[in-house]
């Protein structure tokens, strides 16, 4: 019975894959908005009804596209950050930037269904919160140690409204234990400049505008580190290098 039990596990399996996949070449061509579970069934070779035994509705289809999405951005992340190993707080920052950059060139059409327009009359269920803040919180972790490490330069306190303060504690107090409030609000504001930019660059806003996208991308990115108070690639040593100089 096992044996029988595994092989039809398997076929689910191989059947959930490929009928994602055809989603993902609808999307492509036709949009998030247009897509549907018998255009899908019918390029299958399956009848609606069969389908239908896979993904009750186009909502839960498209939930499980978004998840995979968030889930493959996040895991670009994570990997980019577990490669780049101990090294310097931009120098991290820098590669998990560039890793969600990469994913999003190479997979436009699944970005745009997470961070382009909203489908007309779907409503993201609470299943897409986790894989959704997976780059969010690979940005968190390079922070944090910064931070822990006495590296990170923490905005006044008195710089943040009290209303955004209030956001930016229960944002900390979730995500980011032990983060200022004013570094934490910095920090989502270029979590949220990080997909600005990378949506300008792949919805076409940029055209005639910015033609060195990757310099300009990398020029970008290192503000934003900046922006939350990570040191600057080798500013620290350059500091040491000087205080030598001048002991001497």
């Amino acid at each position: 019975m096992s044996a029988i039990r595994g092989a039809r596990e398997r076929a689910r399996s191989e059947i959930t894959a490929a009928i994602k996949e055809e989603a993902r070449r609808q999307l492509a061509e036709e949009g998030a908005a247009k897509l549907s579970l018998r255009a899908v069934a019918r390029e299958l070779g399956m009848v609606s009804s069969a389908l239908y035994r896979y993904f009750p509705s186009r909502d839960d289809l498209l939930t499980a596209l978004i998840v995979d999405a968030y889930d493959a951005v996040g895991a670009a992340a994570e990997r980019a950050l577990a490669d780049i190993g101990p090294a310097e707080p931009a120098v991290r920052w820098t590669a998990v930037c560039r890793a969600v950059r990469t994913w999003a060139l190479a997979h436009p059409h699944e970005y745009a269904l997470i961070y382009g327009t909203p489908v007309p009359g779907y409503t993201a269920p609470l299943t897409t919160v986790e894989p959704a803040g997976r780059v969010a919180l690979a940005l968190v972790a390079i922070t944090r140690d910064a931070h822990a490490a006495g590296r990170l330069r923490t905005p006044r306190p008195d710089s943040l409204p009290p209303t955004v303060h209030t956001d930016v504690e229960r944002l900390a107090a979730q995500f980011a234990p032990g983060l200022p409030a004013p570094a934490t609000a910095a920090l989502v504001a270029a979590w949220a400049q990080l997909f600005g930019l990378i949506g300008f660059e792949l919805f076409g806003q940029f055209n005639q505008v910015v033609e060195a996208r990757e310099a300009f991308f990398a020029h970008a990115v290192r503000g934003l580190a900046q922006q939350i108070g990570l040191p600057a690639e080798g500013e620290e040593q350059q500091g040491e290098r000087q205080a030598a100089g001048s002991r001497d």
